[in-house]
């Protein structure tokens, strides 16, 4: 069964919805990469019975042109035990000229195959002769049938023009249908961050792809290690630190490639907050972009542009924004996850009921959070 958009069951609880606050500073309406405006996400999830959960998340910076129409970008490779296809070419010319695929391990080359063949037909683009896919992964091996490589390129392309704004579907969807995270069922989560007027003003959202280990953590509570169940709590312990997270941040300040890759280096602390220790065999990467039509790459004959970007000096909220957001939206990944029966077990769901009265108590009200 193939379903392109979104999941049969309704949507469990967000953790705000219950009372669990992370961070200081206010979220955008939805609290999710769509309040950047322009921004889409699509889905393609792939449930077939109890071997094949797998499938693709599409992120689209906006509705023009991607590739005559470039958005600035920097990327971070923090722990590079993975696979990140157009990487080399977006941190040595600080753009990306396609939409931002996730999908798993073994299935890389249908998405950059989808990508491509999307960008060639994309009206203007005739005279194409090359195109730098960009495309992340994590391995979903445990719960899905990776060697069967059930992606293929129509699928990926599916979850491209499956691509809208608006509220995102989260957990077992998309190329979140078959990860792992903290040993429970992790997924696709996302989260946003608006910064009040007397700091820009400027928005910042966040895709994760959850598929990692360690000691979690929420909102500074040691959840995994009151639940007595986290990579190093005995030698018998099936979870693991190993595993995988792409980031895909995306915001409307105007930001140069070199701040942008700086964003991104700042969502390492959101993962770091949730209690990974970047493992040996964990692949750690972020990719951030600017959709501000101010720091744009046009395609065009004029040799040199005038571009106005932020300051250094300004950069601090937007960072904050970051670390915040990625953890959430890893959190939010968690609440949203449910049982699967898989290819080699059964992965639960984080039980939310018992370890809501722990995180839900209400903090102090930073002011920002009334603006």
């Amino acid at each position: 069964m193939i379903v392109a958009t979104a999941q049969d069951d309704p949507s469990p609880p967000r953790p705000r919805d219950v009372g669990i606050v992370i961070g200081v500073l206010p979220t955008g309406p939805l609290n999710a990469i769509t309040d950047v405006e322009g921004v889409k996400v699509g889905h393609v999830t792939i449930d077939e019975g109890k071997d094949i959960h797998t499938g693709v998340t599409a992120i689209v910076p906006h509705g023009g042109n991607v590739f005559r129409s470039r958005v600035p970008a920097g990327f971070v490779a923090f722990n590079a035990f993975g696979k990140f296809a157009g990487s080399t070419q977006v941190a040595e010319l600080g753009e990306v000229e396609t939409p931002i695929l996730l999908t798993n391990t073994l299935n890389v080359a249908e998405a950059i195959a989808a990508s491509i063949e999307w960008t060639l037909d994309q009206p203007g683009n005739a005279a194409v002769r090359s195109v730098n896919a960009v495309v992340g992964e994590t391995n979903d091996g445990m719960l899905n049938d990776i060697r069967r490589r059930r992606v293929t390129i129509a699928d990926a392309r599916r979850a491209i023009e499956a691509a809208k704004d608006g509220a995102l579907e989260e957990g077992s969807v998309g190329a979140g249908t078959g990860t792992v995270a903290f040993g429970f069922k992790g997924g696709i989560g996302t989260a946003s961050r608006r910064l009040p007027q007397s700091m820009g003003g400027w928005t910042l959202g966040v895709v994760v792809q959850s598929n990692y280990g360690g000691v979690l953590n929420i909102a500074g509570v040691p959840v995994g290690i009151r639940l007595g169940r986290h990579a190093f709590a005995s030698a018998t312990e099936q979870g693991s630190a190993d595993g995988s997270v792409v980031i895909v941040i995306a915001t409307d300040a105007p930001i140069s490639d070199r701040n942008l890759r700086r964003v991104a280096e700042r969502a390492f602390i959101g993962i770091g907050r949730t209690g990974s220790s970047f493992s040996n065999g964990s692949g750690d990467y972020a990719i951030a972009f600017s959709t501000h039509s101010a720091v744009r790459r046009e395609e065009g004959s004029v040799p040199t542009t005038q571009v106005s970007e932020l300051r250094n000096e300004v950069m601090s909220p937007l960072f904050q924004a970051a670390a915040e957001a990625t953890e959430e939206a890893v959190i939010n990944s968690l609440f949203a996850g449910k049982a699967v029966e898989g290819h080699r077990g059964i992965v639960e769901r984080l039980p939310t009921e018992e370890i809501t009265p722990w995180l839900s108590a209400p903090p102090p009200i930073s002011p920002m959070q009334n603006k």
